[in-house]
């Protein structure tokens, strides 16, 4: 059991260090982190990547992480991109599509309005087509579409595929602990 445990980690290890694009300038040790936590009021992780159990019992593919956190929360691009599109639908809600390079970034449950290719939060108005940068305050927390409560639902496609955002995550902090090391050993 803990072999094969290993084994995953080191094959999500090679899938991070070999499907990601590199930024412009960035070394290999460096690319992970540019980017940005997507929420800012983090309260938890309320429901994981891959398959999970419905209240009736029947599973589904979940194909993002959700992020809890309080209602309004503000939500920030993670990488910088251009918006592709503004969803309102029942089950991602208001939502927004950005793309970086060979990567997706999927945002769903959002607070505000989206109609006709532009959304709409408080100071925020996006519209498809328009550069956001990393970090950029892009929507706020809400709880539209299929939900239970206020949270954030972030996907990532890479390559038209959907990847786990948790170890995209992993890959961030681990990144900055390395820089921080290397800092420190200076």
């Amino acid at each position: 059991m803990a072999r094969r445990g290993l084994s995953g980690a080191l094959l999500a290890g090679l899938w991070i260090n070999a499907a990601v694009d590199r930024p412009a300038g960035a070394s290999n040790r460096t690319r992970w982190q540019q980017g940005a936590f997507p929420v800012a009021s983090f309260s938890g992780y309320t429901s994981h990547f891959g398959l999970r159990v419905r209240s009736g019992g029947w599973s589904e593919p979940h194909y993002g992480l959700d992020i809890a956190a309080p209602m309004g929360s503000g939500i920030h691009s993670w990488w910088g991109g251009v918006v592709t599109d503004v969803i309102h639908d029942g089950a991602c809600g208001v939502g927004l599509v950005i793309r970086s390079g060979a990567y997706e970034h999927i945002y769903c449950h959002l607070a505000g309005s989206g109609s006709g290719g532009i959304y709409r939060s408080g100071p925020v108005q996006l519209r498809s087509g328009q550069a956001v940068r990393t970090g950029q305050l892009i929507g706020h927390v809400g709880m539209s579409g299929r939900t239970t409560g206020p949270h954030l639902h972030w996907g990532i496609r890479h390559q038209g595929r959907w990847r786990d955002p948790a170890l995209i995550l992993r890959a961030m902090a681990e990144s900055r602990r390395r820089s921080q090391a290397a800092q420190a050993a200076r």
